[in-house]
């Protein structure tokens, strides 16, 4: 099996378009795979990728912004993502203290007792790399890695 037979598309007018396409394409299938997963919780993936970074820096708040500048996708609405998990009780926010201008968030009890439960999810989530040798996991981490540092 290869991205040729799993898009149905078996000419590029290059590797490096191949790799492109590749990539998307793998980048939503392992997406999908954690949403589902995510799904039985009622967490969205990037409010799961705010929740992971409330949890490390906690018991310190972190405003919108910091959360904005870790994420995964940089492209989300960060604060309508705060809304709702403190809309479910998995984050508190209030206004900053020496800066007025700026909303301090937390994460909650609640927040991290679901952090816990998806935490012994990990192995099903990882498991989409078990067809992988460690070696060739660090070679992949390594390409990924360089691909980015050429922009």
């Amino acid at each position: 099996m290869g991205i040729e037979k799993d898009i149905n598309q078996y000419h590029f007018t290059s590797e490096g378009q191949k790799a492109i396409i590749n990539l998307i394409y793998t980048s939503n299938w392992i997406s999908e795979h954690i949403k589902e997963i995510l799904d039985e919780h009622d967490i969205t993936p990037q409010q799961f990728n705010i929740l992971r970074i409330l949890r490390g820096s906690d018991p310190q708040p972190l405003s919108t912004l910091t959360i904005r500048e870790r994420m995964l996708d940089k492209m989300s609405d960060t604060s309508r993502i705060v809304d709702r998990l403190v809309i479910k009780g998995l984050a508190v926010k209030k206004v900053c203290s020496t800066d007025k201008r700026l909303v301090d968030v937390n994460i909650t009890k609640e927040g991290k007792r679901i952090l816990e439960v998806l935490d012994k999810k990990q192995p099903e989530m990882s498991s989409i790399t078990n067809n992988l040798t460690d070696a060739e996991l660090k070679q992949l981490n390594s390409l990924l890695d360089n691909l980015r540092s050429r922009l």
